[in-house]
């Protein structure tokens, strides 16, 4: 498929040609703790990056005109992963019957599809850094139309249970090259606030995807809910192809094939501060894929509230999480530092998860059902300060390598969560411990992973 030159109208622009520019300006003390004018700490052998000084490209001036168009692709990049994993829940027991297979061989569905989403994220941000962002995900976008739309005629479980892997790892392209163009439009505060608007979108949409699942199942069959899958991958991937530009120029991307991004991500992986960053992040996710995983069952189960109710508290708990993030991108970033948000964040989800381990075991009697939706508003809340600034924090460390540090960062994430959410059922159907256990065990290990890995009390004194 043919580049557009970068005269195309409409288009989201391009970085500098130099290779410099970002959208932003020089990274100050306040987003990623390096002094103001100064390049931010590269691990060994990697190009530094600055900012100083540089005149403002008319590209990247664009660029910022250019928000809205930005945070709409890129929100929706982000936002398809939830919706093809959630718009598709309420259509489990109709898939069961039609399929005439037991409800453990249909919960694979879901399974494969998180599977793809981890691993593809692997290979498609390396395939981001060598041949740009704009091909992979077009290449992504037209395999995940065509998965999904196999997923509407498959004949049986098992084809669409593979159908769904390869759903999950061509969705991953948006996902991973997403952030992956954040960090190249964006640095320092304005990244972490974009990151907090893209929160807004990836928020919502896991909530009002089973909502829009069940409204379609009133009007058709589990089939139809990949057909308005296929046609809303459609329409992205036409936005993408019509107004997402390229955003990596050719002397910024890195030759080579799986074994240099293996060399790539190894070392990534061994600097200490990022791979900080991206254990925080990934253990405060798993936290929030317990809530997810537990929730239904420990507020309708043990606390005995009705459907609609569990609806209402969940919907309340991600409003809490999206306005948390926004007051982080709105408020917060550029006054405080990006680390002690972050470090306040992890304090506040850890306590709350304390709590909450305190009145599920019965420490303070039998609780009920509202210290148990207060406790988990506040954890869940909470998450609107760690996750955007751990992805903010660990890509301003790696511009020579966006696309894998975004996949390992977008892996590690959904692998550790995989992990953690069996868990929270461990004990049985009637307590809420394992829950609480998992919920803290995953606090305790992003906050030692912060401290440990990150120390931002070095960063400080460097100001």
């Amino acid at each position: 498929m043919p580049e557009p030159g970068p005269s195309t109208r409409g288009h989201i622009p391009t970085t500098h040609p130099n290779g410099t520019g970002t959208g932003t300006g020089a990274t100050t003390g306040t987003g990623g703790g390096t002094p103001s004018g100064t390049a931010a700490e590269a691990p060994t052998g990697a190009p530094a990056r600055t900012t100083t000084g540089a005149p403002a490209a008319p590209a990247v001036t664009a660029a910022r005109r250019a928000g809205l168009l930005v945070t709409l692709v890129l929100g929706g990049l982000t936002a398809l992963p939830p919706l093809s994993m959630d718009m598709y829940l309420p259509a489990l027991p109709e898939v069961t019957g039609s399929l005439r297979s037991p409800a453990a061989t249909v919960q694979l569905t879901l399974t494969a599809c998180l599977a793809g989403m981890a691993l593809g994220q692997l290979v498609v941000g390396p395939m981001s850094d060598r041949w740009g962002r704009r091909r992979p995900l077009l290449v992504g976008m037209v395999v995940y139309v065509l998965a999904t739309a196999a997923c509407a005629l498959a004949p049986n479980v098992a084809l669409l249970i593979s159908f769904r892997l390869a759903q999950g790892l061509a969705g991953a392209a948006g996902i991973v090259i997403a952030r992956a163009v954040v960090r190249d439009l964006y640095d320092g505060v304005e990244m972490a606030r974009f990151f907090s608007t893209l929160m807004l979108i990836s928020g919502v949409a896991p909530v009002i995807a089973p909502l829009i699942g069940g409204q379609i199942l009133r009007v058709t069959d589990w089939r139809g809910v990949f057909h308005v899958l296929t046609v809303v991958g459609l329409l992205l991937t036409l936005v993408v192809w019509r107004w997402l530009h390229e955003t990596l120029p050719p002397e910024r991307r890195h030759g080579g094939g799986v074994g240099s991004a293996l060399r790539t991500m190894r070392g990534l992986l061994a600097d200490r501060v990022f791979t900080g960053y991206m254990l925080s992040g990934g253990l405060a996710f798993a936290a929030l894929f317990a809530y997810i995983s537990a929730s239904p069952f420990v507020v309708q189960e043990i606390y005995g509230a009705s459907p609609q109710t569990f609806s209402l508290l969940f919907g309340l708990n991600s409003i809490g999480l999206v306005a948390v993030g926004q007051i982080n991108g709105k408020l917060l970033v550029g006054r405080v530092s990006l680390d002690k948000a972050l470090g306040v964040g992890l304090a506040v989800i850890t306590l709350a998860a304390l709590a909450l381990l305190l009145m599920t075991s019965g420490v303070f009697g039998r609780p009920g059902l509202v210290p148990i939706a207060a406790g988990l508003f506040v954890l869940m809340s909470a998450m609107g300060l760690a996750m955007p600034n751990t992805n903010a924090q660990a890509l301003m460390r790696t511009p020579h390598a966006a696309g894998s540090a975004s996949a390992l960062l977008g892996t590690c994430s959904f692998l550790i969560g995989a992990v953690a959410s069996p868990l929270v059922g461990i004990a049985g159907e009637h307590t809420a411990v394992p829950m609480a256990v998992v919920q803290l065990v995953c606090a305790l290990g992003a906050l030692a992973c912060f401290l440990g890995l990150c120390r931002p009390w070095r960063t400080a004194r460097t100001r």
